[in-house]
């Protein structure tokens, strides 16, 4: 964007900015936006253009609209694509394909979860049921495989494409064979009958594992209830309470939290069958080699070297932060001294604060919203070029009032898209911090344009009052960091075909940017320009952000044990069956990978909803944390604000969204090929002390 037009947009939207409430410091327009009380300014005049400007989305019944026409448009395009002459064209007329669908689909999964209106989420339901059907029996539509086949079988044909669409082109071609599509047609049926009967089962296990277990209140110490939900003549226990002091709580909440509910373990039980009954018939040793094909670590193998090479790495450290955390039960419960799991979280932070002294509390006055906001603007700004430029949102275009509006704008190159921030707690809104996409970035050849992507970040932070904006803890402070990472992921992945756009890659590359965002959040370089106490405009001093940074590495060790144990529990699920019960094999791998006891008559794995979304994936923390942690050491640690090696970022791993290898993006970024072990020494040397403190020494 030009100075001119840049100047242009500033007064056009000046407006928006000048009834904010400012206290001592002085925000930026963006900072000022998030740190006021949102002022609507309600005109019954104005025209509701619909959720996200979508014209139809005005009331509930639009969704049935929306999806009319999206399937209207959808047999428009399957029979072009089956008449088109094989090319670029078809590649550009399945990705107007997928897109047509997606743009109602994930939309109305996000409404689904988030809208405050029960009517809309219902709505909402029904055209992700809708969809979600028509995309089965799309990837076992043999005429529409067929088309893309005859290209991808032709070398003349497919040497003329370019990479991103060849690439586009292959990943439809996998999509059609997961599903079986070359089977005959018996074997068809089957692998569409099990993808129906999965669909069920996943949502079955999604919503059981969340549903809270009950128990006699009489079964509880009459002085311990009042830490649960009471729910008649029962107690109700929603959670593990982990951050609970009183020991006899957690182990409480642990016990009855995780008893085996018959009913979810058989769901658990068919579901996994049923998966590798699915990979089997479609030509796969299991659900993981299925699912990782495309990613990174590409092969269960390779996650399990990983993960057995990370585990033998971390096993003196994990033995030395266990006797730590076994150490101070004993300071504190000399009559219980037994460490046990539920005293894991709890008891790491408080040797965390015991020796860093890092209450959250001392932290917040310094980390408003509106700074934090100020402070990602400044860093895109100093990175990409890139601006956050608050709007204001058109009537219905939001479905809740305090939802902000972003603009993401570059210096030059113009409008990148826009950023819904759904920030703050409403009755019945999911408590987890995410990020939606809800419409992809594409090139359209239909109209010459660029398709600007569209995202929702959501997180749970509670409202400003009349005293003050609202404050972020500093771990507040770093996730809404890792989901704007992934919103930076979306605007900046200007991708030809939205199929790959943004963050529409492999699960274990996907994480990267989020994760490398963490490291920025934890910079004293780039937390200096914005962290300022909220009345005094006092800046956050920097012993405060090293001893926050030391007291991350405080049990580290066992911390990532037990990420460790999470993911080899999530391959042994996955792979070949077992002939035992899945809590047999949890037992077992605790025991390899954990250390810590099993608890009889307990199941965590019930609890373990990634196995719905991550489901042979759930390593991919671990991996994409290991990527991040190299980019960062290799190419910011020395000055988080270069520019010049902000684009090379952007370049060579935001850029490409999904629409390249994802070991090639990392090769590029990197300028050299990682191994498993550099991956994992990555993962180790962050436990290191004073790494944070070289970090910050570092400045020249």
């Amino acid at each position: 964007m030009s100075s001119c037009k840049r100047l242009l947009y500033f007064v056009k939207h000046r407006s928006l900015w000048t009834h904010v409430r400012r206290n001592v410091t002085t925000w930026s327009p963006v900072g000022a936006a998030f740190n006021a009380k949102p002022h609507r300014r309600v005109n019954p005049l104005e025209k509701n253009v619909g959720l996200f400007g979508v014209s139809e989305l005005s009331c509930p019944a639009g969704f049935q609209a929306a999806t009319e026409t999206a399937l209207k448009n959808t047999e428009r395009l399957v029979e072009k694509v089956c008449s088109c002459s094989s090319g670029v064209e078809t590649v550009e007329s399945f990705d107007q394909l997928s897109d047509g669908l997606c743009k109602v689909a994930d939309l109305a999964d996000f409404v689904k979860v988030a809208h405050p209106d029960p009517a809309f989420r219902e709505a909402a339901e029904k055209s992700c049921i809708e969809i979600g059907t028509v995309v089965e029996k799309l990837n076992t539509n043999v005429e529409l495989c067929k088309s893309l086949k005859v290209l991808l079988d032709n070398p003349d044909i497919v040497a003329q494409l370019d990479p991103d669409s060849r690439r586009v082109a292959e990943l439809f071609m996998f999509d059609f064979e997961i599903s079986g599509i070359h089977l005959d047609d018996k074997l068809r049926k089957q692998a569409v009958a099990l993808h129906v009967k999965l669909l069920d089962l996943n949502n079955e296990f999604l919503v059981g594992s969340h549903l809270p277990n009950r128990i006699a209140r009489s079964a509880i110490p009459e002085h311990l209830q009042l830490h649960f939900a009471s729910e008649g003549s029962f107690i109700q226990v929603g959670g593990l309470h982990a951050d609970s002091p009183t020991d006899l709580v957690r182990e409480i909440a642990y016990r009855i939290y995780l008893y085996p509910n018959a009913d979810l373990m058989e769901c658990l039980e068919e579901l996994l069958k049923c998966r590798y009954k699915l990979a089997k018939l479609v030509g796969y040793n299991s659900y993981g080699h299925r699912a990782l094909k495309g990613t990174m670590a590409k092969t269960p193998e390779t996650v399990m070297s990983f993960l057995q090479l990370l585990t033998d790495q971390l096993s003196d450290r994990t033995a030395q932060d266990f006797t730590m955390l076994s150490n101070m039960k004993k300071k504190l419960n000399p009559l219980n001294s037994e460490l046990m799991p539920w005293d894991h979280p709890y008891l790491s932070g408080v040797l965390r604060a015991e020796r860093y002294n890092i209450e959250p509390s001392l932290y917040s006055p310094y980390f408003s919203l509106g700074a934090c906001m100020e402070g990602l603007n400044n860093l895109f700004s100093q990175l990409y070029g890139v601006s956050l430029m608050s709007e204001h949102p058109s009537a219905g275009e939001v479905w809740s009032e305090d939802v902000r509006k972003l603009a993401v704008v570059h210096e030059t190159e113009g409008l990148f898209g826009y950023i819904y921030c759904d920030f703050f707690q409403r009755k019945d809104k999911p408590h987890q911090d995410c990020h939606f996409t809800i419409r992809g970035g594409r090139q359209c050849q239909e109209t010459g344009e660029y398709q600007l992507p569209v995202v929702v970040l959501m997180l749970s932070l509670p409202h400003p009052t009349k005293s003050a904006p609202t404050l972020l803890t500093p771990g507040m402070m770093e996730n809404l960091f890792h989901e704007m990472g992934h919103a930076m992921h979306s605007m900046l992945g200007r991708t030809r075909y939205q199929h790959v756009t943004g963050t529409r890659c492999a699960t274990d590359f996907a994480e990267v940017p989020s994760i490398l965002m963490e490291y920025f959040a934890s910079d004293y370089r780039v937390i200096r320009q914005f962290a300022r106490h909220y009345e005094t405009g006092q800046p956050l001093p920097e012993n405060m952000v090293a001893r926050l940074c030391e007291s991350k590495k405080v049990c580290g060790a066992a911390d990532i044990q037990l990420q460790i144990f999470y993911a080899v529990l999530d391959q042994i699920y996955h792979g070949q069956p077992q002939n035992r019960s899945t809590t047999e094999v949890l037992e077992e791998m605790q025991q390899k990978f954990y250390g810590l006891p099993y608890t009889p008559n307990t199941a965590w794995q019930l609890r373990f909803s990634h196995l719905i979304g991550y489901g042979a994936k759930y390593y991919s923390y671990l991996m994409s944390r290991a990527v991040a942690s190299m980019v960062w050491k290799q190419c910011f640690v020395q000055d988080p604000l270069n520019r010049d090696m902000g684009e090379r970022y952007r370049r060579e791993m935001l850029a490409h969204g999904g629409a390249k290898e994802p070991m090639l993006m990392v090769e590029g970024m990197l300028q050299r090929q990682p191994t498993m072990e550099d991956f994992v020494d990555a993962l180790v040397s962050e436990l290191n002390p004073n790494f944070e403190t070289f970090i910050m020494d570092s400045e020249s």
